[in-house]
């Protein structure tokens, strides 16, 4: 059975185009609004134990209004469902899962229901509006937008975009920038959230992506992606570094971002209330591109430690406060960017240090190999850094330096190997009384001088070991062992995985979710 048509309404259409336009919304969820609002009015007259449904014709505006009555075996409700057996009483065509429905005259609307039926369709249009403003600008997220300032408050800012509003929160605001009623603004759309009172739209002025931005409205060549932002590092409203490449070898990029006598630069600096902006070249090589980071500061020496991902810069004596900066920004400017630890040592600094690791390698050389200073000065002249490779470096490279010949560096070579193995004996024998478990010493990375330290600080099998932390394993590995950060994580993970750790957390893991389904 079909529902029975009520007159034309085409002044409902009339109402659902003028409200759609309005409010930029699809007609459909309009006239989805209006006729939930018919619904609840039928239901509050026929009773609300009953699927009432309307439905409004989308060429006509006529209103249909209908009980429906499911036809199933399973009944729970007496006023919607009906068994299958009485359904074909009424109608004999009828099958399971399908619905007899039963016309309902028109509703003459009330007062009251006319308030309820307005009250659905104003909160089904907000909720449609909203729908469209978060899906809008979630798309817009990172782009930057022109508004206006409604109100200040609390520090916060108020910005009118035309059809929707947004905050510029106190934290997203430049330094010392005033912001007052009516005043232009422009802000990267940093995060769009869903919340009770509809899409919140969260703004922001210091977010290192809105000067790349401004750049590009500033830089046609960015636009056009011929000049790529590779990195910025910012410190709001005081100093900023950005790096540039081009794909075009004929185009300097960073001539392109300053302009004719500054004028690009100079644009994107006003926006920004006079931020010093640095913009640097930028290159794959990392100890070029540091230098380069790090103007306008001159650089006489870079050493790269890839392993720790630290770079150790050395500048002449005049050059050191440049290089670093008022309280430190140049170098952390310079570390963002570049994605690399930087350490800024002096000429006078790196010489001192070094002289000092000569002293200490030539020490050892005198104890070890029972040289004197000489020899074991002319062993570090020659880069020796350890005992083994003395002990096992081609004869002929030895015998080479000058003033040794092939029989001193014979008795050298000796005296090396001869100093490792009573090193071994003492190593493992101390192994011993310390109780050091063999799955240690067998474990990669770990060698028997590591094991013993690890063993003096309580670590004396793997499940000890694996019950570490990274900072632990660096601190008991003693400084003669390097072992990074990344090396310790992967170490313990490994050990971890050895012993059936996750394996036993994804058993009970599942045991739990069985449990839970069994319950």
């Amino acid at each position: 059975m079909e529902a029975t048509s009520g007159m034309p309404r085409p002044e409902l259409l009339q109402v659902a185009d003028a409200v759609a336009r309005e409010k930029g919304i699809d007609r459909d969820e309009v006239l989805g609004a209006m006729e939930q609002a018919i619904q609840k009015a039928g239901r509050s007259r026929y009773g609300h134990e009953h699927d009432i449904r309307a439905h409004i014709d989308r060429k006509t505006g006529e209103i249909r209004l209908a009980r429906f009555i499911e036809v199933t075996d399973d009944i729970e409700n007496d006023f919607t469902q009906m068994s299958l057996e009485q359904a074909r009483i009424r109608d004999e065509n009828v099958e399971l899962g399908e619905f007899l429905i039963d016309p309902l005259p028109p509703i003459d609307f009330g007062r009251i229901a006319a308030q309820t039926a307005k009250q659905v369709i104003v909160q089904k249009v907000r909720d449609a509006e909203r729908e469209r403003q978060y899906n809008e600008y979630q798309d817009r997220m990172g782009e930057v937008v022109n508004g206006a300032v409604k109100r200040v408050e609390f520090g916060n800012v108020l910005v009118d975009l035309g059809r929707t509003e947004a905050i510029l929160r106190r934290e997203e605001l430049i330094p010392r920038e005033t912001m007052r009623q009516g005043d232009r603004v422009r802000a990267l759309i940093l995060d769009v959230r869903r919340e009770q009172r509809g899409p919140q739209i969260f703004l922001s002025r210091t977010h290192p992506t809105f000067m790349a931005k401004l750049f590009a409205q500033e830089v046609p060549e960015i636009y056009d992606n011929i000049i790529e932002i590779k990195s910025v590092a910012r410190d709001p409203g005081s100093r900023a570094k950005i790096s540039v490449q081009s794909s075009d070898s004929s185009i300097d990029p960073v001539g392109a971002c300053v302009g004719m006598r500054g004028s690009r630069v100079q644009a994107v600096v006003a926006e920004l209330q006079g931020e010093k902006i640095d913009i640097i070249q930028w290159s794959e090589d990392p100890a070029t591109f540091v230098v380069n980071a790090l103007a306008p500061a001159e650089v006489t020496k870079v050493v790269i430690d890839e392993e720790s991902n630290r770079i150790e810069v050395v500048v002449p004596d005049d050059q050191l406060s440049l290089a670093i900066g008022r309280r430190g920004q140049n170098v952390r400017l310079a570390s963002q960017l570049t994605g690399w630890d930087i350490d800024i040592l002096t000429e006078e600094d790196e010489s001192e240090r070094r002289q000092e690791e000569s002293r200490k390698r030539a020490e050892m050389f005198i104890k070890a190999l029972d040289v004197d200073e000489v020899i074991a000065h002319l062993l570090v002249a020659e880069g020796f850094t350890s005992i083994e490779e003395v002990g096992y470096v081609p004869l002929a490279e030895l015998a080479e330096i000058e003033g040794f010949g092939e029989e001193l560096a014979e008795e050298l070579r000796g005296r090396a190997r001869g100093y490792l193995a009573e090193e071994a004996e003492r190593l493992q024998t101390r192994r011993g009384e310390l109780g050091v478990a063999d799955d240690l010493i067998e474990f990669p990375g770990i060698s028997l001088a590591v094991a013993v330290q690890l063993g003096e600080n309580g670590v004396k099998n793997l499940e000890d070991f694996a019950d570490l932390a990274s900072d632990e394993l660096i601190e008991f590995a003693g400084p003669t062992e390097t072992i990074t950060l990344d090396q310790a994580n992967d170490m313990i993970m490994e050990a971890r995985r050895r012993l059936g750790w996750f394996d036993d957390l994804e058993e009970e893991t599942g045991e739990a979710g069985a449990e839970g389904e069994d319950a």
